[in-house]
């Protein structure tokens, strides 16, 4: 009787584009798909208080920053080949028409709004970001409704192969934040909060 050798099933690695190509056919309509290392992640449904949250978040952050600046909501952020982690906010110097051929590959600033994606976005999420050179990362818990703030990335001692954002701080509602890019301005991150 012969042996047969069953193979293993294969992990598939998606890239950026391959992933932006299938959203882009409405495959993931509905959805909140994002890549992180060629893996497909989601999010889950949106509840009400993330909806809103996310929108308190993008209108703080308007009157903060100059026509010269882009805040793009939920778009791909393709920081590398194979991730593209769909930032909830993000800000990117240009117009909308500077990313009609190309999604942008860094921001200025990104924000994450995590009811129950706070472990991912702290870690997963914090190292893609920091690998791209984002220079200023918030993460705001709704859920405890705290602010983190990570800042100042940097590689990770050699042969770790990673980046790190050396400054991590924590805030509350009563606290003021000013983003790096508009030092000049601040936003009381109770405001972000419903």
């Amino acid at each position: 009787m012969p042996t047969y050798i069953t193979p293993r099933p294969l992990l598939v690695r998606w890239t950026a584009e391959q992933f932006n190509a299938v959203c882009g056919m409405g495959w993931f309509e509905g959805r909140r798909p994002f890549l992180l290392d060629g893996v497909m992640w989601e999010k889950g449904p949106m509840s009400p208080t993330y909806a809103c949250t996310l929108g308190l978040v993008t209108d703080a952050l308007r009157p903060l920053f100059s026509k010269s600046w882009l805040i793009r909501q939920q778009m791909p952020l393709t920081v590398d080949e194979y991730n593209d982690p769909v930032p909830d906010v993000g800000v990117v110097r240009g117009e909308p028409r500077d990313f009609s051929d190309e999604h942008p590959s860094t921001a200025v600033m990104v924000i994450e709004v995590a009811d129950t994606s706070l472990q991912i976005d702290l870690t997963e999420k914090a190292e893609r970001y920091a690998t791209a050179g984002v220079a200023d990362y918030w993460v705001l818990d709704v859920v405890n409704r705290e602010l983190y703030v990570l800042r100042d990335p940097a590689p990770l001692p050699a042969g770790l192969g990673a980046t790190a954002d050396r400054d991590q701080k924590k805030f509350t509602t009563s606290d003021r934040v000013s983003p790096l890019a508009a030092p000049h301005a601040s936003v009381l991150v109770g405001d972000l909060l419903p």
